[in-house]
């Protein structure tokens, strides 16, 4: 039998983390020197640690015990490929005294109470429920004692408990004994957390809870979603971009075989059929009219996104690095820029929605389960907690799933048939709807001294809008913070010896919908910074590495950025030199605390840039699964290589294009690195960020073996020899 679930408490920790991000916002947007709390903040966003904002008050939202002893854990984070669930068993059978075996871990769906404030993203999963997991885990270890206490006639503190079965003087009873007749529990003050040098699993290399059934091909994802008596559903949408839906001519569609009905809305024309494919044939027939102000080309983006064009904000800044640099004769200068980037996931965003009298049930991919279910619950006139969303394994995510409307264009066609209805885009749809990775431009300036240490250096960016307009962010945040996050993220000066430096982040508004990318603007900033200070090595006359050690600043976050350098040269054997055939590239880069440096070694064949190898040194903290941390870096490589030497959209006669696989060139097996080495360092006293700080250094540490190779320096990605 099931542990009974109480009614969702107030969370104390969501109280205080809400309470004082509010009175922050408030005293920063009445306060006069603007430029300066504005640094301070973004200063604060650069090193912050993201709280999880959702219950941690009642173990019983959490877990579930069953009668067969095995415990459940209702998961509020998704899993998207990155081992979350993994980890998650890891941290909770530790502190349960549970074999990990035990362990169960399942989409936490809305109706079970345990949401997710926020969303699955920013690689915050694990460091994010690393304390309140534990908290809740043995808050719930210490429940089920009492109830055995009482139920054995002893005093809990007499218990010993392993693997699930507590023990008093040869009597026994298991976990799922336990909960069978218990009606009230009894919530204990949060015990004592074990010590983490006495955990069986955390810090081992625990296979992956979800792997049998990805093996198999079991059915896990969105797509894979269905429900009795289940229709199918279509939408039409506009492939220009910044086109407004005026209106559609429907009569051709409503009369096709296997059309249930055409769905006219305001904002949007769908169709509702007896099978996929009849669904896709009416929704073509639909004649639908769009409004748009421009045709948009590919030189009229580029055009935009330039250094000098929109809204500065100083983000960062010590000593007079710009007044140095204005008066100075011997500056280096250096233009760097990115294109467009696609998600490109597997699997294409989409949701099966049942939608009957008062109450809604979504199921699908999504990394926003409670914005989704906001969104659906008001456009559907229903109370939040009647809406159900219940979240599936994610055919990749990367930032695409952090806004999920889609269920709301599901939710309205079953409404309007009053039947389940399957609604998914087509993989042209996914491409042209795409929230895409901005483009970039970058504008670096610096000067050395007689020592040849760095004497002031300045980083110039312009972006698009990445944390600017996702309904994630209220709208207050863009007037107070004035600089994206999203788009400079990477972008600060992380070698915080250098006595004078300066950072500048430029927006500019595009035509077309830019978001969340996995590690946002890390690729991008670090590619510009880290081929700068490779540049700014060869000036100087120094080894690149030793470059680098030289401008670090003696704190935590200069020991732990040092020790990584120190440990991807030492692993790769670096040499700064050509030896047949092949050279090496060296960067790095700090994001959500974590420091991250990589060697590339490479070659250049047949007039293409071909990876060879990839050392990557990383210090996460404590890393509760060293393989998820190992497969999570080597993702990460392989993602940022594809999209620093292959990956661009480019707009044509105002359409976004490639709109499928191929002709959007990425990565294949033959492409990536025969090998990727990972050394892991834990200089932290709790588990960091892991799923994308990998991703920032590799670009660069790419662009860098190249100029070694050809004397030519790489300003554009995608890379490529001229």
């Amino acid at each position: 039998m099931s542990t009974p679930k109480p009614k969702k408490k107030f969370s104390r920790r969501k109280f205080i983390v809400r309470s004082t991000v509010g009175v922050g916002v408030a005293i920063g947007a009445t306060y006069f020197t603007r430029p300066l709390w504005r640094r301070s903040i973004a200063g604060f966003v650069n090193s912050a640690e993201l709280p999880y904002n959702g219950s941690t008050d009642e173990p019983r939202l959490w877990f579930e015990v069953t009668a067969d002893n095995e415990v459940i854990l209702n998961s509020p984070k998704v899993e998207m490929g990155q081992g979350t669930f993994t980890g998650l068993a890891q941290i909770a059978a530790d502190e349960l005294e549970v074999d990990i075996q035990q362990i169960k871990v399942i989409h936490a769906p809305t109706a079970s109470g345990n949401i997710d404030g926020t969303s699955t993203g920013g690689s915050t999963s694990i460091s994010s429920l690393w304390q309140p997991l534990r908290e809740l885990a043995a808050t719930m270890r210490e429940m089920l004692k009492i109830e055995a206490a009482k139920q054995l006639g002893t005093d809990a503190a007499a218990l010993t408990v392993k693997d699930g079965v507590v023990t008093h003087n040869g009597q026994t009873l298991t976990y799922g004994e336990i909960v069978k007749n218990v009606t009230e529990w009894e919530i204990p003050e949060t015990p004592p957390l074990k010590d983490v040098s006495t955990y069986k699993f955390v810090g081992k290399p625990v296979p992956r809870v979800d792997l049998k059934d990805k093996v198999i091909g079991a059915p896990m994802f969105g797509m894979d979603a269905s429900l009795p008596d289940m229709l199918y559903g279509a939408v039409v949408r506009s492939e220009r971009i910044g086109a407004t839906f005026v209106g559609a001519d429907t009569s051709a569609a409503e009369n096709m075989p296997g059309v249930v009905k055409v769905v006219k809305e305001p904002d949007f024309v769908g169709v509702v059929a007896t099978s996929q494919m009849a669904a896709e044939q009416a929704k073509q027939a639909i004649k639908a009219e769009w409004a748009t102000e421009r045709n948009w080309q590919s030189e009229d983006i580029e055009a935009m996104i330039k250094v000098g064009q929109g809204d500065p904000v100083t983000i960062q800044k010590t000593g007079r690095a710009k007044r140095i640099l204005d008066n100075e004769e011997d500056v280096v200068t250096a233009e760097f820029a990115s294109p467009i980037g696609a998600h490109a996931q597997m699997e294409p965003n989409g949701a099966v929605a049942h939608v009957e009298d008062d109450k809604a049930t979504i199921i699908m991919s999504t990394q926003v389960v409670n914005l989704t279910r906001k969104e659906v619950a008001d456009r559907l006139g229903l109370a939040p907690e009647d809406v159900n969303i219940i979240p599936t394994y994610l055919g990749g995510g990367f930032g695409r799933r952090l806004h999920t409307p889609n269920a709301v264009q599901a939710a309205v066609l079953s409404k309007a048939v009053g039947k389940p209805v399957k609604c998914f885009f087509n993989r042209r749809e996914e491409f042209q709807n795409d929230t895409f990775r901005p483009p970039t431009h970058h504008v670096l300036r610096g000067v050395l001294d007689k020592q040849g240490k760095i004497k002031a250096i300045e980083h110039n960016l312009s972006s698009g809008d990445v944390m600017f307009g996702s309904p994630m962010f209220p709208g207050i945040a863009e007037p107070v913070l004035g600089a994206d996050a999203g788009a400079w993220r990477g972008g600060m000066i992380q070698y915080g010896a250098i006595p004078n430096f300066r950072t500048v982040s430029w927006r500019v508004k595009l035509p077309f919908a830019t978001s969340w990318w996995r590690s946002l603007g890390l690729l991008a900033n670090t590619f510009a910074i880290e081929s700068f200070m490779d540049e700014l090595a060869l000036k100087a006359g120094k080894d690149p590495v030793q470059f680098r050690l030289e401008h670090i600043q003696e704190d935590e976050a200069g020991h732990r950025l040092r020790e990584v350098i120190k440990a991807a040269a030492e692993k790769a054997g670096w040499k700064d030199e050509v030896l047949n055939g092949r050279a090496m590239g060296f960067a790095a880069s700090t994001d959500a605390r974590t420091p991250c440096a990589q060697v590339a070694e490479v070659s250049i064949e047949n007039g293409e840039i071909k990876v060879h190898k990839v050392t990557c040194a990383i210090d996460p903290g404590i890393a509760v699964n060293p393989d998820q941390v190992r497969a999570q870096c080597e993702g990460s490589i392989i993602m940022g290589q594809s999209a620093a030497m292959y990956e661009r959209m480019f707009v044509k006669d105002g359409q976004l294009l490639p709109t499928i696989y191929g002709p959007y060139r990425m990565a294949l097996m033959r492409d990536a690195p025969k090998e990727i080495d990972v050394v892991i360092l834990e200089n932290a006293d709790a588990p960091g960020a892991v799923g994308e700080p990998p991703l920032g250094p590799i670009g660069a540490a790419i662009a860098n073996a190249v100029f070694r190779l050809t004397g030519e320096r790489l300003r554009s990605l995608p890379l490529a020899i001229a």
